[in-house]
This record gives C-alpha cells, sequence and structure tokens, in this order.
C-alpha cells in the first residue's frame, strides 16, 4: 500500500519502525585518549566479526595471563582500521587493554587506540543489534558534516545477565583528529 508524502500513515509506520529499532541512541564527540592494548590482527570480511573474533582474543588473554603485571581491570576492545573501497576486508585488531607496551610474541602484539577527537555513543543491549550504534554514529556524521578518520572501536562492558543490559561504547575518530 502506497501512503501519499507527508501523510498522517507514512510519519505513524516510521515512528513504529523507530520504536522496533529499540533506545533511541546519542552521539557525543570526546576527546579520546590511546589506550594501549595487547591485540592478534585479522582481515575479515565486511559483516563477519562475530564469527572471527574468539579464537584472537583467546590468544591475546592466553599471552596476558602469561605475563605478570600486564593486565588491568580493562576491556576487550575491537579496533576497526576501514578499508578506503566500501565492501572491502577490514582489519580488526582484537584486544585487551593492558598497562604497558611489550614485545610481541608470536601473533600477539602491542598496539593502541588512537586519540583525538571522536563521535561517542553507548550501546546498551546484546552485541547482534550493535550495528544500531555505528548506524546512528553514521547519520550523526553525515547530519554534521564530519568524516571518520579510517578509525573505530567498540569498547566491551562486562556482560549484564540480561543481554538487554549490556554496555558496548562504539567510537569512531573523525576527521582532522591527531
Amino acid at each position: 500500500m502506497k501512503f501519499p508524502p507527508g501523510s498522517r500513515y507514512v510519519c505513524f509506520a516510521i515512528t513504529i519502525l523507530d520504536y522496533d529499532r529499540g533506545m533511541p541512541v546519542s552521539v557525543t564527540v570526546q576527546t579520546v585518549h590511546p589506550r594501549k592494548l595487547a591485540a592478534v590482527r585479522r582481515e575479515v570480511a565486511p559483516g563477519a566479526v562475530g564469527s572471527v573474533w574468539g579464537p584472537p582474543l583467546g590468544k591475546v588473554w592466553e599471552f596476558i595471563r602469561s605475563q605478570p603485571g600486564l593486565r588491568t581491570d580493562g576491556h576487550n576492545i575491537f579496533l576497526y582500521h576501514h578499508p578506503k573501497q566500501p565492501g572491502a576486508p577490514i582489519l580488526c585488531d582484537f584486544g585487551v587493554e593492558v598497562t604497558r607496551t611489550f614485545e610481541t610474541a608470536g601473533e600477539v602484539y602491542a598496539t593502541e587506540t588512537p586519540g583525538g577527537e571522536a563521535a561517542v555513543t553507548v550501546h546498551r543491549g546484546p552485541y547482534n543489534r550493535m550495528k544500531e550504534a555505528h548506524n546512528a554514529i553514521a547519520k550523526w556524521m553525515a547530519a554534521n558534516r564530519r568524516e571518520s578518520a579510517g578509525h573505530s572501536w567498540e569498547i566491551y562492558g562486562d556482560p549484564a545477565p540480561d543481554p538487554a543490559d549490556t554496555e558496548t561504547t562504539v567510537v569512531y575518530l573523525l576527521l582532522g583528529s591527531s
């Protein structure tokens, strides 16, 4: 069924679709500082992170447990290096916050998130709906005429018993940042 542009029915349908997407997402601009990570890098097809992250992150945790004083109460952080070509594989650093840099051991190496001005939002809910937070930042950047500097990351909070209460911070470094 087609509705005339601007009709109440179209607005009602859009309201329902927005309501079905879950909680509203707010985006803020923040100055972020680098976070030291122990990470394993993988090249990942778009949309495949959910099926790839386990083994690399397992290697990182195994390494951290063997290094006294390296572990913090830090979180898992997935750092994405966005390709210039749409649809191309993404370089992902599957990492954990650490206290200091260290010598590379096998696939585990020291890296850090970039610092500078960033668009930030907090996703509350199950991981399979995190794309909503990424989409909110993309819409915010378009509306505010800002561009990504090619790096984003997700900071995973502690899992909650109810997945609806789990929080993940999503960060996009903005063009023009250091």
